[in-house]
């Protein structure tokens, strides 16, 4: 077995053998504990996964790859939740069913890893392979993939949590009831196009689309802008899927473009560091100029943040040209 396939089998299996915590659970701490747990496999299996996609897709398939993995990912993320509340409507208001009935996705995922998923064999040197994350090695990450980093940073800046669409949605009139469904449009658009944007990237330019990703973007965050209507809001919200279906299962495939093949695993996990830690502090100064200026001030501020990330992408463009 490789070295990427124990990890994110390790992930899911954490999340796996939680699962059952939730509805024996007596207590708080007892859920707490759960998802501290859960949040844990998450954070071990992201960056082996991602890698392990890479070394198992062809290099002419990786943007549909990484396209499909988001799109599969979204679809969970927004399918999930609406069977969650057809059982508890029918299950009159169960949440130990519904969570029940969770764990069985959760353990068909291990065995979905251990049976489905063969890792190619990576030749072995007789050495012990030391820690990867030393100078020597991350000399290896060149310029052009901190340049990456850098700009995904910026454009994390720009898309903070998906919870301030929510707030616009009822800001604007939107009753209380339909406030989720802001959501499930959003990964609905998200999920129809991430697989298309990847296989287009595989077609053409990754870095002229990732621009026309990041101006879905700017689109969306001006409509929110001055958005007075539910139907104006609506529409920021599909530009705003349109925009995550164009942008992360690219970026994706640029890290393993960037990165040497042996350090994806490294690279992955520097890159969800780093624009996890983005889009920690974008949604901290979203929530403050929500509170003194109004949603009009958070979305252009992050207009103007996608905006710089587009012009980083067309002057690293116009450099590589000359």
């Amino acid at each position: 077995m490789g070295k990427r396939k124990p990890l994110v089998l390790l992930g899911y299996g954490l999340a796996a053998v939680t699962k059952p915590l939730f509805p024996l659970a007596t207590g708080v701490s007892m859920v707490l504990i759960a998802r501290f747990i859960d949040r844990i496999g998450k954070g071990i299996r992201g960056a082996p996964r991602d890698a392990l996609i890479a070394d198992v897709t062809p290099v002419e398939l990786r943007g549909a790859a990484f396209g499909l993995r988001q799109s599969m990912d979204t679809i969970g993320a927004f399918v999930g939740p609406m069977l969650a509340m057809l059982l508890m409507a029918v299950s009159n208001d169960s949440f130990r069913l519904v969570f029940w009935v969770a764990v069985i996705p959760a353990f068909m995922a291990v065995l979905l890893i251990v049976y489905g998923v063969q890792e190619p064999e990576t030749p072995r040197s007789g050495e012990l392979r030391r820690f990867p994350i030393r100078r020597a090695e991350m000399s290896r990450l060149n310029a052009g993939f901190w340049s990456l980093v850098g700009l995904a940073t910026i454009l994390t800046l720009a898309r903070f949590s998906e919870a301030f669409l929510l707030l616009d949605a009822q800001h604007v009139g939107l009753a209380v009831a339909l406030v989720p469904g802001v959501l499930v449009i959003m990964n609905l658009v998200y999920a129809a196009s991430a697989y298309p944007f990847g296989r287009l990237s595989d077609r053409m330019s990754r870095r002229t689309l990732l621009m026309l990703g990041i101006g879905f973007l700017i689109a969306a965050n001006l409509v929110l802008s001055i958005a007075g209507t539910v139907w104006q809001a609506m529409a920021g919200v599909v530009l705003w899927g349109l925009h995550m279906g164009a942008t992360q299962g690219l970026l994706s495939a640029l890290v393993v473009d960037a990165a040497p093949a042996d350090l994806r695993g490294t690279a992955f996990g520097f890159y969800s560091l780093i624009t996890g830690v983005s889009l920690l502090a974008a949604s901290v100064v979203a929530g403050w100029l929500w509170t003194i200026a109004g949603p009009g001030a958070t979305f252009t501020a992050g207009a103007i943040f996608a905006a710089v990330a587009l012009i980083g992408i067309a002057v690293s463009a116009a450099k590589r040209a000359s």
